[in-house]
């Protein structure tokens, strides 16, 4: 299993794309790191709000697909420079100022990676 340093990790992160939506959040994430996969989105943290995969869904190349449906039979090809839309729905979660992201997703090589930013929205 590889090990991916944090600060590389923080990079997928696209710095001021947190959105307040109706009854949720979105995010872009961006991979600026190599040629991968994710195969699987264990939960998405915004402050003291958790959304299961049940309530994530990543856009991607005209593709949408829900939390749920990414695993390790169905992982989503992530390649260099592709960037993707998290979209974080049912509950209300963004605050004035700083908020805390927190998106534990799985990689096939890496294992676990949990990416952990602030970002304003």
């Amino acid at each position: 299993m590889a090990i991916v340093p944090e600060f590389l990790i923080k990079r997928i992160y696209q710095k001021g794309s947190l959105k307040k939506l109706d009854d949720g959040a979105s995010v872009v994430l961006k991979n600026v790191l190599g040629p991968g996969f994710i195969s699987g989105f264990n939960y998405v943290k915004i402050n003291d709000t958790v959304f299961e995969p049940k309530d994530v869904k990543f856009v991607t190349n005209g593709q949408e697909l829900s939390g749920i449906e990414v695993s390790e039979e169905h992982p989503i090809a992530f390649r260099l420079g592709q960037s993707g839309t998290l979209i974080m729905s049912g509950k209300s979660c963004i605050i004035e100022g700083i908020n805390k992201i927190v998106i534990e997703a799985m990689n096939p090589e890496a294992g676990r990676v949990e990416l952990k930013i602030e970002d304003v929205a």
